[in-house]
């Protein structure tokens, strides 16, 4: 064994090398003061062109479409988690023909825009009036609030079955041996144990869905649903000012914000235990 007799001086932090200007560097710096130029002037017209009066009259509009989006978007959330799992359980089961359904509902409303699907919904049902009415539904097809949740539901519920589906294989299949082999029913292994841990690697692709979902939701303003984005519309109809789309884009900005957030805390709240 060996000792050391002398203990080592200590040394200089190492020189910092300079990094040479590329042209790859000097273009990002370019457009980032490019971009830059622009929020400030976008800053600057907004401060020099603000009207009272514009925020005083429409100001309560904007709040009521918030809530009319923030409604929507709850909702069919909500609704689309319930659907989807039957249809993430039809999508991994062995039984061709659930399997086959599944893949079908899912691949058309994945593979269509939502646009689509809501003049389908708003327009398309529209035909089979007689008949919606025989059967006492026409009170809900005849509104452009309930088509567009209906809309927004069945869209979501595509996506959320596919995220379902990928997070539950993801499980280690070494779980399941493992509750087999304590003698653990198979559905409540699948309840207690295999789900609970692929709704933690679910969890920020569903933050991503519901995010595409709260700006793709605009487009119910298309069937006259007074959203944020419709009464943005009928602002800008009465002003012809352009402000009231930015103003529209600031809130959008500022519930994604407040949504990505609110995520990022509920995932660290709930992957506590993985982390050391």
């Amino acid at each position: 064994m060996s000792y050391a007799e002398t203990l080592i001086p200590p040394q200089p932090a190492p020189r910092q090398v300079a990094k040479p200007m590329t042209a790859a560097r000097l273009a990002g710096c370019i457009f980032v003061a490019f971009w830059g130029l622009l929020a400030a002037l976008l800053i600057f017209t907004v401060i020099n062109g603000w009207d009272i009066e514009k925020f005083t009259r429409y100001g309560p509009r904007y709040l009521h479409g918030l809530w009319v989006t923030l409604s929507l978007v709850a909702i069919s959330v909500v609704c689309g988690a319930l659907l989807s799992l039957p249809l993430a359980m039809a999508r991994l089961s062995k039984n061709k023909l659930l399997n086959w359904l599944s893949y079908a509902y899912i691949y058309f409303f994945r593979g269509t825009p939502l646009l689509a699907q809501l003049f389908l919904v708003y327009y398309g049902l529209g035909v089979f009036r007689p008949q919606l009415e025989a059967v006492g539904l026409w009170w809900f097809f005849r509104d452009a609030w309930y088509c567009g949740l209906l809309a927004m539901t069945i869209n979501t519920a595509a996506y959320q079955a596919e995220i379902l589906r990928g997070a539950i294989e993801s499980v280690p299949h070494g779980q399941r041996e493992a509750a087999a082999a304590l003698g653990i029913h198979k559905s409540i292994a699948f309840r207690k144990i295999i789900l609970p841990q692929a709704f933690i690697v679910a969890l920020r692709p569903y933050g991503n869905e519901i995010i595409l979902l709260i700006k793709g939701s605009a487009v119910v303003a298309i069937i006259t649903v007074l959203d944020l984005m419709g009464e943005t519309r009928y602002a800008f109809s009465r002003t012809f000012d352009y402000q009231t789309y930015l103003w529209a884009a600031i809130f959008y900005l500022t519930i994604v914000e407040a949504l990505r957030h609110l995520w990022a805390w509920i995932e660290r709240r709930l992957t506590r235990h993985l982390k050391r």
